[in-house]
């Protein structure tokens, strides 16, 4: 009986690892056929739109109005962001210079002798980074601002956030011409901007066995654009 007991820790330590090295990583993808067997998560009720107060990126003439959520939680144990009245935070966004940060669903922009407000887009999204790429103006007086975002509820769990595939999208200053550069359900990255060809650079990665998420048996894809055409178009290239 001293033999036998001496093995039970080391069978439940055993027994524990092998739990863990079947779990799997939450998709990113669910496709089309799968979904109908993914029940819906409900959508949080305690949400309240607002509007952070605006910015104006350097070297623009436009403001910019970020809009989102926050959210109220009975116990006031979690809120967004820093700024806060009332144990409730009211900052959605965080601004560096030529970057705007957070999570939030759309910008409203204005221009600094105008009155009229304008949103971004009509769509359903969640805005992660906002970069106005100011060396560009400089050199080619091309104002544009670089989006990363998330445009679709990839993982069918009824909501649109950070858990969802990363899209790139670009526009004007002033909000126009905003263009998806990614392709569908291509996760993006990283991307990065050559100056002394005006052109941005970016990697995607695309689920090819359709397990859901993104690993090392997926494909890679280069591309670029030209930032100074008037249609941006995405042309793929292959460095290896």
């Amino acid at each position: 009986m001293r033999i036998i007991s001496c093995y039970i820790p080391f069978l439940a330590i055993a027994l524990l690892v092998s739990c863990k090295e079947q779990e799997k990583p939450t998709p990113k993808v669910i496709y089309e056929e799968a979904k109908n067997n993914v029940e819906p998560k409900k959508v949080d009720s305690t949400s309240i739109k607002i509007a952070d107060l605006p910015i104006l990126m350097e070297g623009t003439k436009f403001l910019i109005h970020p809009v989102g959520d926050i959210r109220v939680y009975d116990d006031y144990s979690k809120v967004y962001g820093s700024s806060k009245t009332n144990q409730v935070s009211y900052a959605i966004s965080n601004y560096n210079r030529f970057e705007l940060t957070g999570y939030f669903e759309n910008l409203k922009f204005q221009h600094i002798d105008s009155t009229n407000v304008k949103p971004l887009t009509e769509d359903k999204i969640q805005i992660q980074t906002v970069t106005f790429l100011n060396t560009i103006a400089e050199k080619a007086r091309k104002q544009i601002l670089v989006y990363t975002l998330v445009d679709d509820d990839t993982n069918k769990d009824g909501k649109i956030d950070q858990n969802d595939i990363k899209s790139l999208y670009l526009s004007s200053v002033d909000g126009s011409r905003f263009t998806k550069i990614t392709e569908p359900l291509q996760e993006l990255i990283d991307w990065n901007i050559i100056e002394a060809q005006n052109r941005l650079y970016l990697r995607c990665i695309e689920d090819i066995n359709k397990n859901g998420a993104f690993d090392k048996n997926d494909k890679v894809h280069y591309h670029f654009v030209n930032l100074l055409t008037d249609e941006w178009k995405v042309e793929e290239y292959m460095p290896i």
